[in-house]
């Protein structure tokens, strides 16, 4: 069952296969949001059981805030020129798991990969893979688990 309300009314989505067209939601999720504007626009969500996460839609892009990381799937193409991605320095690595402290802010880009990357002192992992522009505060202690082989664009700030 979806429930989409016109104008900024809050919604309620038992089961939801997909939302704003980029979205997946697995049938056991139980979904609880606001809308404001148009439903294709802007969709503020919130997912039961990702405790601290704030998840949000903007057009085709969806952004993920938990433990400190930004996640955005998805993000356009504009944006990512706007940033200058492409020109950023590149870094790979195969399946491995290691630990890292960010001495500054770090933005990349993958463009390969699967990653869960577990903040010290959280019981939560946040997890990304190809395509997603992902933000890691200056001073964060985490554990990479990398799943699959990672290639990105990085930039430190």
């Amino acid at each position: 069952m979806t429930t989409f309300v016109s104008g900024n009314a809050s919604v309620l989505i038992a089961y939801a296969p997909r939302v704003n067209s980029s979205y997946e939601i697995a049938p056991r999720h139980l979904v609880v949001g606001s809308l404001s504007k148009s439903p294709a626009k802007n969709i503020s969500i919130r997912r039961t059981g990702l405790s601290g996460a704030k998840i949000r839609a903007e057009s085709e892009s969806i952004i993920m805030e938990k433990s400190g990381i930004k996640v955005i799937k998805n993000p356009p193409e504009s944006k990512l020129s706007e940033l200058g991605v492409r020109s950023w320095p590149k870094w790979g690595c195969p399946p491995s798991k290691f630990p890292w402290t960010y001495s500054s802010k770090e933005t990349c880009y993958l463009l390969k990969g699967k990653v869960k990357v577990h903040p010290d002192g959280s019981d939560e992992a946040v997890v990304f893979g190809a395509g997603d522009l992902v933000e890691f505060p200056k001073g964060m202690s985490c554990t990479w688990d990398v799943a699959e082989a990672v290639d990105k664009h990085y930039m430190f700030e």
